[in-house]
């Protein structure tokens, strides 16, 4: 398979959310903001900034194309979102950004012919089966070892805690852990950050994530994709939808240049200029842009 390596586009690095000494999981970090328009609502504004324009669609996984679930191996798309993606992919680029490894994200889509990036951007393949990558990223892979050692010393008995490692992270999913056991968890995550200060500590629903500590996020990863398919040109409006923390970095990097649609039921501070209260609405606003994309290919 040829290789070849992903240039970091410029641009602000990954912020982590203020701490300030007390626990700060993601539903912590995201403050109440203004209600933003519904992307169905704002549908015909959409489009006007769309005319004369070929749209490109990137996508997160877990709460976009598949709801919030217990554990990550139950997070399965539905049929009918699946068919919706198909459609879509038949007449415009998408492409999946996902903070899942390359191959488990692949496996839980199932679609040809489209983009997939794993592990925030680290790790990518294209239709054609040229695979990019991200090389920096493989420096990091002993103290990321090491890490994983070090909180299933620690923390890895906690019942209904589960850690995940990837090949670029290592995920702490606490969603099913005692409350109480929470602010034993994020201590530990905490601790082995600072033993190991080659990587950093990042935020989801429910989850800690250990990254390597580089200026790369999902927004980086997202123009990478654009420039390697040469979609980075006035004529291509490019929108992404995702629901978590790190998807904002991707809201931001749109800002001016496309349209980002952020995933939740209640409101918080974004950079997103739409919103979708869930999966349902993502698929319903998927088959609206159908039509658009068939007018503009």
């Amino acid at each position: 398979m040829k290789k070849k390596k992903i240039d970091s586009p410029a641009g602000a690095g990954f912020n982590a959310p203020p701490g300030n000494g007390e626990r700060c999981a993601a539903e912590e970090i995201l403050q109440i903001g203004d209600p933003l328009p519904s992307a169905l609502d704002g549908f015909d504004a959409i489009a006007r900034k769309a005319e004369g324009k070929r749209i490109a669609i990137f996508l997160d996984y877990d709460g976009t194309l598949s709801p919030i679930v217990e554990t990550p191996e139950q997070a399965i798309m539905g049929t009918e979102m699946r068919e919706a993606v198909v459609e879509l992919a038949e007449c415009t680029p998408l492409g999946i950004i996902s903070g899942r490894d390359l191959e488990d994200v692949r496996d839980k889509v199932k679609i040809d012919g489209i983009v997939y990036a794993g592990s925030h951007g680290f790790d990518i393949a294209v239709p054609d089966g040229m695979k990019f990558e991200n090389t920096v990223g493989e420096e990091y892979l002993p103290a990321l070892d090491s890490a994983e050692n070090a909180l299933s010393e620690k923390i890895g008995a906690i019942e209904g805690l589960l850690l995940e490692r990837k090949k670029f992270a290592i995920a702490i999913h606490y969603r099913r852990v005692a409350p109480e056991n929470i602010e034993r968890i994020e201590a530990a995550v905490d601790e082995v950050t600072s033993d190991h200060p080659d990587l950093r500590k990042a935020y989801g629903k429910k989850i800690f994530e250990l990254q390597p500590k580089m200026d790369w996020h999902k927004g980086k990863a997202l123009f990478s994709l654009m420039r390697t398919l040469e979609l980075d040109r006035e004529d291509v409006l490019p929108v992404y939808i995702g629901d978590d923390v790190t998807d904002e970095d991707a809201f931001r990097a749109l800002k001016g240049r496309g349209v980002g649609i952020v995933v939740r039921e209640e409101a918080y501070e974004t950079a997103a200029a739409f919103s979708l209260k869930d999966p349902d609405e993502v698929r319903e606003f998927l088959l609206r842009v159908i039509p658009l994309c068939r007018r503009s290919s």
